[in-house]
C-alpha cells in the first residue's frame, strides 16, 4: 500500500477528532484529525447537519455536490479537488476532505507593498505583473484603483474549465490553494453542479479563449464515464436533472471548445475572496 493509500484509509476508517471550528465558513466546518493506528491525517470536516439551507440549492445535501465535484475531478485524473468522502463524523455524517498544507509565502501581509502576488490578487492597476491576466477594476477603502488578477498559470487554467463542467457557482479567490506539494487545489465545492447555469468565478481571464486538446481528450474520457458507472455514483448525491445537465455542459465544450464569457449580471462572487 502506498503512502497516499494509507492517507486515504485512514480518512476513511479512522476516528475523527475535532481540532477546532473555522469560524470563516459560513456552514458547520471543523478542522479534524483521523487516527488510525499510528496514522494520523488532518481533514476538513463538514457535518450535514451543520448546513444551511440555500432556497436556490433546495436538493440533496451541500456535501453531496463536494464529493460530486471531487468525482469528477477524479474522473478527470486532474486533482483539482482534494481527496474528499462522505462518512460518519462526530456530528454525524458529513464530508470529509484531505487538508492541504500551503506554503508560508501564502499568508504574507496584504498591506506589504513588496510583496509577490497571490495566483489570484488584488492590485494596483498601474504595475499588474508579467504573467498575470486582469479580471476586472475596482477601488480599494483608500480609493486607489485596483485590478482583480489571476496568474496565467495552466493549474488554474485547468481549475476554470473544471469550474465550467461542475457549474461552480463559488469559486472565490479564497477557494484556491497552493499546495506544498506544488499542485493548486480548488475547495468549497458546496453550491455546484445545479442545472441552471450559475457559474461565478474569478478566473475569467481565459474567457473567450479555446480549450487545448490534451483537456478536450481528458474531457472526452469523463463524457464516457458519464454515461456509465460515475453517472450511477452522481444520481447518489445529486438530481438526475442535475446529471442531465452535467452531460450537457461536457458535451457543449467538446462541441464549441471556447471558455464562456460572463455575460451574465453575477459573474464575480462577492466578496472575491
Amino acid at each position: 500500500m502506498t503512502q497516499t493509500d494509507e492517507r486515504d484509509e485512514t480518512l476513511r476508517s479512522g476516528e475523527l477528532k475535532i481540532l477546532g471550528r473555522i469560524r470563516s465558513a459560513s456552514n458547520a466546518t471543523f478542522l479534524c484529525e483521523a487516527l488510525r493506528g499510528a496514522d494520523s491525517v488532518h481533514c476538513v470536516y463538514k457535518p450535514v447537519a451543520g448546513e444551511q439551507p440555500l432556497w436556490d440549492f433546495p436538493d440533496g445535501t451541500l456535501a453531496g455536490r463536494e464529493f460530486s465535484a471531487f468525482a469528477i475531478s477524479a474522473a478527470l485524473s486532474w486533482d483539482v479537488v482534494p481527496y474528499t468522502l462522505i462518512r460518519d463524523g462526530p456530528a454525524g455524517p458529513g464530508m470529509v476532505q484531505l487538508w492541504i498544507d500551503q506554503s508560508d509565502a501564502d499568508d504574507d501581509d496584504e498591506g506589504d507593498a513588496d510583496r509577490e502576488p497571490g495566483l489570484v490578487d488584488l492590485w494596483p492597476t498601474e504595475s499588474v505583473p508579467e504573467g498575470y491576466l486582469s479580471v476586472l477594476r475596482a477601488y480599494d477603502y483608500t480609493g486607489g484603483e485596483v485590478t482583480l488578477i489571476h496568474a496565467d498559470d495552466p493549474r488554474l487554467r485547468r481549475m476554470a474549465v473544471f469550474d465550467v463542467i461542475v457549474n461552480n457557482a463559488d469559486r472565490k479567490g479564497g477557494h484556491i490553494l497552493s499546495g506544498l506539494d506544488g499542485r493548486v487545489y480548488g475547495v468549497d465545492h458546496g453550491i455546484s453542479m445545479h442545472a441552471q447555469e450559475k457559474l461565478r468565478t474569478v478566473l475569467w481571464g481565459w474567457a473567450g479563449k479555446p480549450i487545448d486538446d490534451p483537456t478536450l481528450e481528458e474531457m472526452a474520457g469523463l463524457q464516457e464515464r458519464l454515461a456509465g458507472s460515475l453517472g450511477e455514483e452522481l444520481r447518489e448525491h445529486i438530481t438526475a436533472v442535475e446529471v442531465a445537465a452535467l452531460c450537457g455542459r461536457v458535451r457543449a465544450l467538446l462541441a464549441d471548445p471556447v471558455m464562456p464569457d460572463p455575460n451574465r449580471r453575477s459573474p464575480i462572487p462577492w466578496p472575491a475572496f
